[in-house]
C-alpha cells in the first residue's frame, strides 16, 4: 500500500500481515508514516497504489469493511464536550447496535473511570479523555483494535495498567492488537511482533526474540579510580568508551569472560565497584537502525 499527496510519498510501499492474537507494535519517527498507515487500514483515506483489507475483508469506498468487529482509536479521542463519560459511552452503545445495557457500566469500570462517569467529556484531563477513547474503542468487543499511541497523556499507573489490560485482551481473549506508540519500553514490554517504519517504508519487521538477538550488548563497569581502570583495560588490548559514571566495554571478548575483566581490574589495583553486561533498550536500537547504523 502507498500513499501520496501531490509530490509527497508519505507511505512508500508498505506492506504488512498481522496475525489473529497477535500485539503488533508498529513504531517511527514524527512524520514517518505511522498515522497515515492507520488511517488508511481504517478507510480513512484511500491508498494512491495497492489495497487494504482488513479481517480478510477488503477496505473501499462507502466505508466498506469489517468495522462491526474492529475498535480503534486514532490521533485525539472524538467526544461530545457536553455530555458525561456515561452519556457518551451510551451514545456509543446505541451506535454499535449492542443490546446488553450493562454494557457502558462494564467498560466505564474496566477503564477506570468510574470516578468520572458523570463528568462531561469537555472537563476531562488527556489523560481521562483517552481513557473515554479506549473504552469506546472496546465497549462492542471487537476482534481487532488500531490504536495511535493508546498511552497518549495517561500517568505512568495509567499506562501500566493499560498494557495490561491490552496483553489480557490478546493473551486471554485472542483480540488482535495493532498500535503505534513512541513509548518504546511499553511497546518492548508488550509487543509480539514489531515492524519499524521510516521516512515512509517498513525497513525492519520481526519478531519479539529475534528483535531481542539484535540488540547490542555491552559490558559496563564502575571503578573509584577510572583513570587507572581504563589504563588497566587500554593495556589488555580492550576498546574503553566513556559512559555515564562508568566505562564500556563493547568487545564481545569482555562480554562473554566479565570474570577475565574483573581478575585485569583486581590485578591492576583498581577493582571494580560494578559491573554488569547489560544489552541495549528498544529505543537505543530503535535510534541506531534509523540512523543507518545498524
Amino acid at each position: 500500500m502507498s500513499k501520496s499527496y501531490g509530490a509527497v510519498t508519505a507511505v512508500d510501499a508498505v506492506n504488512l500481515r498481522v496475525g489473529p492474537g497477535e500485539i503488533y507494535g508498529f513504531l517511527g519517527l514524527n512524520g514517518a508514516g505511522k498515522t497515515t498507515t492507520i488511517r488508511a487500514l481504517l478507510g480513512m483515506i484511500r491508498p494512491s497504489a495497492g489495497s487494504v483489507s482488513v479481517l480478510g475483508q477488503p477496505v473501499g469506498p462507502q466505508g466498506r469493511g469489517p468495522w462491526r468487529q474492529v475498535g480503534h482509536l486514532v490521533e485525539q479521542p472524538a467526544a461530545y464536550p457536553e455530555l458525561t463519560v456515561a452519556e457518551n459511552l451510551e451514545i456509543a452503545r446505541r451506535l454499535h447496535g449492542i443490546a446488553d445495557v450493562r454494557a457502558t457500566s462494564h467498560v466505564i469500570e474496566r477503564l477506570g473511570l468510574a470516578a468520572y462517569a458523570q463528568r462531561k467529556a469537555g472537563a476531562l484531563s488527556t489523560g481521562n479523555l483517552q481513557r473515554l477513547g479506549l473504552a469506546r474503542a472496546l465497549l462492542h468487543e471487537p476482534a481487532l483494535l488500531i490504536l495511535d499511541e493508546p498511552a497518549n497523556g495517561l500517568d505512568p499507573a495509567g499506562v501500566v495498567e493499560i498494557r495490561d489490560l491490552l496483553a489480557s485482551l490478546a493473551h486471554e481473549q485472542g483480540v488482535t492488537v495493532f498500535m503505534s506508540s513512541h513509548i518504546l519500553t511499553e511497546v518492548d514490554r508488550l509487543a509480539t511482533r514489531i515492524g519499524i517504519i521510516h521516512q515512509g517504508r517498513l525497513i525492519q519487521e520481526l519478531e519479539a526474540d529475534q528483535m531481542e538477538a539484535l540488540r547490542a550488548q555491552r559490558l559496563e563497569i564502575e571503578a573509584r579510580d577510572l583513570e587507572g581502570a581504563r589504563g588497566a583495560l587500554t593495556a589488555a588490548g580492550l576498546a574503553v568508551k566513556a559512559g555515564a559514571g562508568g566505562l564500556i566495554l563493547s568487545d564481545m571478548r569482555a562480554i562473554e569472560a566479565p570474570d577475565e575483566v574483573a581478575a585485569i581490574l583486581v590485578n591492576a589495583g583498581t577493582p571494580p565497584t560494578r559491573l554488569a553486561v547489560e544489552q541495549e533498550d528498544l529505543e537505543d536500537y530503535f535510534l541506531r537502525l534509523t540512523r543507518g547504523e545498524v
